[in-house]
């Protein structure tokens, strides 16, 4: 597996837009030599206190992120769902990440840093200068403001970070890939999926990927984020790509574009049972802490190898 090398401080690039608590955050980080994380390797599970909940570069001190904060702008803002928005941003030349990564999210004139996973490809950005984040609804400031102030052309900045990515060598062994995602920790894994599929268009995924398949769990098809296009990718490449949609409420209709591929229910252990093989499977877990700690004992059970589990907690 690739592991990313520690390396030297550099000079920083300081938006002089940012509040003064972000570019002093930024220039603190790039004072040090950060620490480097390896790609499989998992996230380290912090404790949260009862009487404060962590922000999230409380949260992530301890995780790998970029030395420089690249500045960039809202060029579309759209609703993936009822209460998630989908942003789209031109980012700086130099703005890199690999699939299933966050960014540090500077607000100008807010204290608060936001962390948001991508939600779209590498492969995106090299195409069109473009990234995407989808943000629910709450009132964490970031959050907040994305929902009620942001605007197409709202200056922003961004930071990289984060353990938990899928980014394979030529000269790795080929892997088959099950992403388990809940809500909104589908964000993560959709853009590892999105990456799968550009490497198969490329005709370079089966070098690296054998097959992936997603489970991913909300509680309504509505809450489903991107269905439409994951379905579509599964039907495109249908030797490689599979999914298992679960809709929690089992009162609710489901559209036929999508019904064939929608499972009533959460996930189940026989479910994920057929898709592990503890030689050859890498899972990628994404969502609620009491679903991927259940999830994780499940995937140990069936005897896959806890450095083959890779998750990432959404608090």
């Amino acid at each position: 597996m690739k592991r990313l090398s520690s390396r030297p401080a550099v000079a920083m690039s300081v938006p002089r837009t940012l509040s003064s608590a972000a570019r002093t955050f930024i220039r603190a980080a790039g004072a040090s030599r950060l620490r480097a994380g390896a790609l499989c390797r998992r996230p380290i599970v912090r404790k949260m206190s009862s009487e404060r909940q962590m922000d999230h570069l409380e949260k992530t001190a301890r995780d790998y992120r970029q030395n420089t904060a690249h500045p960039a702008q809202v060029c579309g803002i759209t609703n993936e769902s009822d209460t998630v928005k989908r942003l789209r941003l031109a980012v700086h030349p130099d703005f890199n990440f690999k699939a299933g990564q966050w960014v540090d999210f500077f607000i100008p004139g807010l204290e608060k840093v936001g962390g948001f996973s991508l939600c779209s490809s590498p492969g995106m950005l090299q195409r069109e200068g473009v990234v995407e984040l989808a943000v629910k609804y709450t009132t964490h400031l970031p959050a907040h403001w994305i929902h009620t102030t942001c605007t197409v052309g709202s200056p922003v900045a961004m930071r990289v970070g984060g353990n938990f990515f899928f980014d394979p060598l030529p000269s790795d062994p080929p892997v088959d890939l099950l992403l388990v995602a809940g809500g909104v920790g589908i964000n993560p894994l959709y853009s590892i999926l999105l990456h799968v599929a550009d490497l198969l268009h490329s005709h370079r995924g089966e070098q690296c990927v054998g097959c992936a398949h997603l489970c991913y769990s909300a509680k309504s098809p509505q809450e489903l984020l991107f269905k439409n296009t994951i379905v579509e990718m599964c039907r495109k490449f249908p030797d490689n790509l599979s999914c298992d949609l679960h809709v929690t409420d089992e009162s609710i209709g489901v559209d036929q574009h999508i019904l064939p591929f929608v499972r009533r229910g959460r996930i189940t252990e026989n479910q994920l049972k057929a898709h592990v093989d503890p030689g050859r499977t890498l899972c990628y877990l994404c969502g609620p802490p009491p679903m991927i700690e259940a999830t994780s004992q499940t995937l140990a059970d069936l005897g896959l190898p806890k450095d083959r589990i890779v998750f990432e907690k959404w608090w």
